[in-house]
């Protein structure tokens, strides 16, 4: 076979398998990037507050991360749909190295704060980009497989992510959480570089489109302030106080601001096609709502582990890794799924089940024995790996290759805008349960050893968070029921292009 013929027909969905493998593995380095990085850093955090300081502003590392990565999402998307997949990856993928070349040489917190979100600027060309991509590769039959891959990755990374942070901490220096990006990145680069072919119906052709830079800063800016006034509000200071009000009300101004911006756009960075369409602005809806609900267990399960059932930190990480292992599973399961029941009633079957595991959540026992909520977790990882990537390849099948970029980064920007309200509205939840015990919050600082007062307030705490975890999983099985059409148009292959 000609070497041209070898490469990546990206917007056919039916590249020859020998042409796609290298693609596959670069897409697989690429998308561990984002996801080690998003676990490995949290296992060294005292041992930069120890090097650097800035003890009260370490959660900016997380913090700062995210809000590039949820806010560039949906600028990613369109930039990949008017010039091509591959530019925007590569791009991608060498901000992310920049940032962690420059995280690797700060000299203080807020540079190494500063030089996070340049990764996060770079990790959300990645995220979006691969998923894309992915759905570039396969036919709609084999979608599931890569996605499914791509999931398991993450697993992976929830797991190995930790182990490397500990061992690169105790036997090496905290730097090297960053500096050990550099050879799996430009390994993903190298791959992208010679095997990624992108065919001329599908790009190149669109280069002469005006780019809608005035609409991108927009939704930078207020998508920015809002997610930063979740992110603080009744942390830094309380949510009602004249700071979260001044920023929502900022927020919202350069949001009205954005939407005449993108109004008048010729080429809008969210076009109204996204919400106009009811199969996209319900998956949105519905995974947005999934990113309210897996907070709950991601945030609030380790502190559950550690402060009521006893457990050391590896113990209660394991007992939240196994959702990570379950999903991946149930994603790859759930082509044989849709492709007999459709999209959404293969979905809504998830949910359902993911809306009643929440529920035996909050009947556990308090200070049952750990086997307990790790099954839990087990099966609510299988439930919603049912729910998610039966929507994610749906959506991705109803739209053209010139859309897919746009409609793929729409669906993880709204999951992502989901995880900062659920992560903001739980917190304040568990706060107030806090509030009234011996010591409040503060009881906290000694998990292993608090005192049983504090256990069974971190009890209910938890507990009411997972309640606030089941009422967002009852909205998306309303969106899938009411909203949702049963059936997706989905596109024929040779339309897909």
């Amino acid at each position: 076979m000609p070497q041209h013929q070898q490469a990546v027909l990206a917007g056919t969905g039916a590249s020859p398998p020998r042409g796609r493998g290298p693609v596959v593995a670069a897409l697989m380095l690429a998308m561990a990037l984002a996801a080690m990085d998003s676990t490995i850093i949290s296992t060294v955090v005292p041992q930069i507050v120890g090097d650097l300081g800035g003890f009260s502003v370490f959660s900016w590392l997380f913090s700062g991360y995210l809000l590039a990565v949820t806010v560039t999402l949906p600028v990613y998307g369109k930039l990949a749909d008017m010039f091509g997949r591959k530019p925007v990856l590569i791009s991608g993928i060498a901000l992310f190295l920049l940032g962690s070349l420059l995280c690797a040489g700060a000299w203080d917190m807020a540079s190494l704060i500063a030089f996070r979100v340049i990764q996060g600027l770079g990790g959300g060309a990645i995220q979006g980009t691969v998923q894309t991509v992915a759905a570039d590769l396969y036919a709609l039959r084999e979608r599931a497989k890569i996605q499914a891959a791509i999931s398991t990755v993450w697993a992976v990374s929830a797991i190995a992510g930790p182990l490397a942070g500990g061992l690169l901490a105790e036997y090496a220096d905290w730097r090297w959480i960053f500096l050990v990006n550099v050879p799996i990145g430009l390994m993903a680069l190298l791959l992208i570089v010679r095997h990624l072919r992108e065919s001329g119906s599908s790009a190149g052709t669109q280069t002469r489109r005006s780019v809608d830079w005035p609409g991108a800063l927009g939704l930078f800016v207020s998508g920015g302030v809002v997610l930063f006034a979740l992110v603080q509000g009744g942390v830094a200071w309380g949510w009602l106080s004249w700071q979260s009000l001044i920023l929502f009300g900022a927020g919202a101004a350069g949001a009205v601001v954005t939407v005449w911006i993108e109004r008048h756009a010729a080429e809008p960075i969210i076009p109204g096609w996204v919400w106009r369409r009811r199969v996209i602005a319900s998956v949105n809806l519905a995974l947005g709502a999934l990113g309210v609900v897996i907070i709950a267990p991601t945030v609030f399960m380790p502190i559950y582990g550690q402060t009521v059932l006893g457990l050391g930190p590896v113990q209660a990480g394991f007992v939240l890794s196994v959702m990570s292992l379950s999903w991946p599973m149930s994603a790859a399961f759930s082509n044989r799924v849709y492709m007999r029941i459709g999209f959404r009633d293969t979905a809504l079957i998830g949910i359902t089940a993911g809306t009643a595991i929440l529920l035996a959540l909050t009947l556990l026992p308090n200070g049952g024995p750990a086997w307990q909520p790790a099954l839990v977790m087990l099966l609510l990882g299988g439930a919603l790996g049912l729910f998610q990537l039966p929507l994610i390849v749906g959506v991705q099948s109803t739209v053209r290759w010139a859309e897919r970029g746009t409609a793929t980064s729409s669906i993880l920007f709204c999951r992502q805008v989901g995880q900062s309200v659920g992560a903001a509205v739980f917190g304040a939840v568990a706060n107030a349960a806090l509030s009234g015990t011996p010591g409040g919050v503060a009881g906290l600082r000694g998990l292993n050893g608090a005192s049983e007062a504090v256990r069974r307030a971190v009890g209910a705490a938890v507990n009411h968070v997972y309640v606030g975890a089941v009422l967002a999983a009852g909205v998306a099985v309303l969106v899938l029921v009411f909203v949702m059409p049963r059936r997706f148009p989905v596109l024929a292959e040779g339309d897909e292009g």
